[in-house]
């Protein structure tokens, strides 16, 4: 069967995506090879998360291991079940809990990252309320009843949770501004549910009754309201993305990282009771082995958190993994996996005609046997620096029509990712083409 044909555009973002070390904002279907159990398990979450149940796992590998790439493949796979995501990485300016505004930077950027299988690059929240609104009016035409009741019957739910009277009220606002086509009061609604008002009394001038704003103290409770709201506005649910959760491990101040991992286990405890603030809501995190498991600072030093992330030792005992626990470590791929997806990159390079390869298949072997000689079993482990090359190598035979791979292949040095363990490994003598 022929390989799918791959638009330019799709294929230089891609290509640009990888030689920068970074996982592409579309077309990651061309390139995914294994990780089956992985993406079973996480295929079972997304349907209880569309079924009203909540989820929370966190994705464990090293640095370069596929973390980001797996999430981002999960939130695809979202989109499937009509569930709306959100993303955003930890860094300094962006954290779970907070004073300076840390946290309230965290919840702007997840929302402004908020997507639909309609609109996978972000700022879907507009269009959702806009389709909320549609919806609602024809509703109350055909009932004949008047369309402001109605929304404010629907919004009801979000009033049971706490700062829910405020969110419905900037809901409601934004929908009369939508009916009247008051742009300037619509666009202070967004900002509200944005959280992007750092004053409360900015806010009361611009949207009259609200006496509430999203603060650094509140982004837990804007998010269950938010993930409540989606599903009253017809969405399936709502999937938090949260990469880069190394970034709390390196919090340095040692009560404002127990602050973080406290309110971790809140949602972790939450999400796995679905208690009914948390219909419908999933949480996704990525991190390190380092940064869970460090004794004295990753988040299994905080003993609540690290009996609940603890591995199933009836599993461990036998060599096996239990898909079904909180942690998801993600597993080296195997030479075979890693093969197939070198020749995926190489079909990407050629946008999907097989007959306009660069390299051929024994290229491919000779390029892993020097990844192998160069930085050892740790390219199973953590494919990114090996991806990287070899896309580089790719280029320069485009460039270079003249030359073979056999002319380069000794003098690309691929580096290993900070933390890798470059013990020599067998697995790529057993593996044969």
């Amino acid at each position: 069967m022929s390989a799918p044909k791959i638009r330019p555009k799709v294929r230089d973002g891609i290509l640009r995506a990888l030689s920068a070390g970074v996982v592409p904002s579309q077309g990651i279907q061309y390139i995914q090879v294994g990780r089956a159990p992985e993406i079973k398990a996480m295929i079972r979450s997304i349907e209880s998360i569309a079924d009203g149940s909540s989820v929370f796992k966190m994705v464990v590998g090293d640095y370069g291991s596929g973390k980001t790439f797996f999430m981002h493949l999960v939130r695809k796979l979202g989109f499937e079940k009509k569930l709306v995501t959100m993303h955003a990485d930890f860094s300094p300016e962006r954290r779970l809990v907070a004073s300076g505004g840390q946290a309230r930077n965290l919840y702007s950027e997840l929302v402004s990252n908020l997507s639909t299988r309609s609109r996978p690059d972000g700022g879907a929240l507009p269009a959702i309320i806009d389709m909320f609104v549609g919806d609602s009016l024809a509703e109350a035409s055909e009932e004949g009843v008047d369309v402001e009741t109605l929304i404010d019957q629907k919004l009801s739910p979000l009033r049971e949770l706490v700062a829910g009277y405020d969110f419905a009220r900037v809901i409601g606002h934004y929908c009369r501004a939508h009916e009247q086509g008051n742009d300037a009061l619509k666009q202070s609604a967004l900002r509200w549910l944005k959280g992007e008002f750092s004053a409360k009394t900015d806010a009361r001038n611009e949207l009259g009754d609200v006496r509430t704003i999203i603060e650094d103290k509140t982004i837990y409770d804007a998010i269950k309201l938010l993930s409540k709201f989606l599903r009253i506005a017809g969405q399936g649910g709502l999937l938090v993305m949260l990469d880069e959760a190394v970034n709390l491990f390196k919090i340095t101040h040692a009560q404002s990282r127990t602050s973080n991992y406290e309110l971790v286990l809140t949602i972790l405890n939450d999400t796995l009771q679905s208690n009914s603030s948390t219909e419908g809501l999933g949480v996704l995190i990525g991190i390190t082995p380092e940064a869970l498991f460090d004794p004295r600072r990753g988040l299994c030093s905080y003993d609540a958190l690290a009996s609940r992330l603890s591995p199933n030792r009836f599993a461990e005992q036998s060599g096996l993994v239990d898909y079904n626990q909180p942690t998801i470590h993600l597993q080296n791929l195997t030479p075979e996996e890693l093969y197939l997806l070198l020749s995926n990159i190489r079909n990407v390079f050629a946008a999907g005609e097989q007959s306009t390869h660069l390299i051929t298949d024994e290229g491919l072997k000779a390029f892993m046997d020097h990844c192998q000689k160069t930085i050892g079993s740790a390219y199973f482990k953590t494919p990114r620096e090996t991806i990287r090359g070899f896309v580089n190598l790719l280029s320069m035979l485009d460039q270079y029509p003249d030359k073979s791979w056999t002319d380069f292949i000794d003098q690309i040095q691929i580096d290993a990712d900070p933390g890798d363990d470059t013990t020599d490994s067998d697995d790529l003598k057993s593996f044969t083409l």
